[in-house]
């Protein structure tokens, strides 16, 4: 496949572009496009041939449900089964455009080859002008999992994408790195207490001050417990080299990883660390990269996939980790981290 790559300025949108994309998403092709959380693969959210070239073209399996994004309140009206609740009114309200993807019962406009035969569907409305543009252009509401290839590290930057989907699909759109840097929060609005099924950009805090009494899917803090959300019982956001996190007292793990960054060095095999700005300077090893600072962990969402990426790039056999406290945005690194290294976490 031919894939046409579009350079975008995010502040002077060249509209010819987006207009050009906009009829490859008309005709069921597919279009990668940044947002604020990640870049996302879309194509139109109507159509079950267009949601199974997303499939295709990330080797992602069919019982993942995908993402339907919307540009209007009466696209998202369109595309859900229901009238919006008081809570769905107040959440819209407070973050929408924004990293919050929320769960409603589906109508019949929706394939079932896009919610993989749920009778539910998940919609978001995107906080990036270009992704906006491209939703209003096409008239059609476009679902949108992240552009990657199925496991790896998500893309939050042009070059990640290129690399991954370049040949996979019909366009690119290039815009600039993405602000929040991990995927949105997924609440499932479909059960009487609202559901946390993916933590990200929007917080349990937040959302407990809205509504006032969200809960957490088991499986997102437990190895044992399948998460209610199909496609994160999947390993995700994995680097080609094996993961350690070490948790702990930060003294501790600093010595921690320093010890066993030297067992591999004695094995032979090309160490990394991911460290934070507070420590890096305390480690040595053949690359080591912070996440961004424990003083602004917003920092640490927006870093951790391209410092993933980047150890993959280097060839790193082994990537030793530090844990991040779990509080506010700290939630959804953690829980990429916990996903990337196959829960293989260390307390020391």
């Amino acid at each position: 496949m031919n894939t046409q790559i579009y350079e975008l300025d995010d502040k002077n949108i060249d509209m010819d572009i987006i207009k050009a994309a906009a009829e490859i998403i008309r005709r069921n092709g597919t279009v990668v496009f940044p947002t604020e959380t990640v870049y996302g693969l879309g194509a139109n959210a109507l159509s079950k041939d267009a949601a199974r070239s997303i499939y295709e073209a990330k080797g992602r399996p069919s019982d993942n449900p995908l993402i339907v994004h919307v540009s209007s309140i009466d696209m998202l009206l369109y595309v859900i089964g229901e009238s919006l609740s008081d809570k769905a009114r107040l959440l819209i309200n407070k973050f929408w455009p924004g990293p919050l993807t929320l769960i409603f019962k589906k109508s019949k406009n929706i394939p079932v080859e896009v919610t993989s035969g749920l009778d539910t569907v998940a919609v978001r409305m995107p906080d990036n002008e270009i992704a906006l543009e491209l939703i209003k252009q096409s008239g059609l509401p476009i679902a949108a999992p992240s552009a990657n290839i199925s496991g790896k590290p998500s893309p939050t930057k042009a070059e990640h994408v290129i690399n991954d989907l370049n040949g996979r699909v019909d366009a690119i759109l290039c815009g600039s790195s993405s602000r929040v840097g991990v995927e949105s929060t997924i609440l499932d609005l479909s059960v009487e207490v609202p559901v946390i099924l993916r933590p990200g950009g929007i917080t349990f805090e937040d959302l407990n001050a809205v509504l006032g009494e969200v809960k957490i899917d088991k499986g997102l803090v437990s190895k044992e417990t399948v998460p209610k959300a199909p496609g994160m019982k999947y390993t995700h956001y994995a680097p080609e080299a094996d993961m350690t996190i070490v948790k702990g007292g930060l003294n501790a793990v600093a010595d921690k990883i320093m010890s066993l960054a030297e067992q591999y060095k004695g094995q032979g095999k090309k160490v990394g660390i991911l460290a934070t700005d507070e420590t890096k300077d305390r480690y040595q090893a053949d690359l080591v990269i912070s996440m961004g600072s424990r003083e602004n962990m917003y920092t640490a969402a927006a870093g951790i996939f391209d410092a993933l990426r980047e150890f993959d790039k280097q060839e790193i056999d082994i990537i030793l980790a530090e844990a991040l406290s779990e509080e506010n945005i700290g939630m959804a690194v953690m829980n990429r981290l916990k996903k990337a290294a196959g829960f293989n976490i260390i307390e020391v």
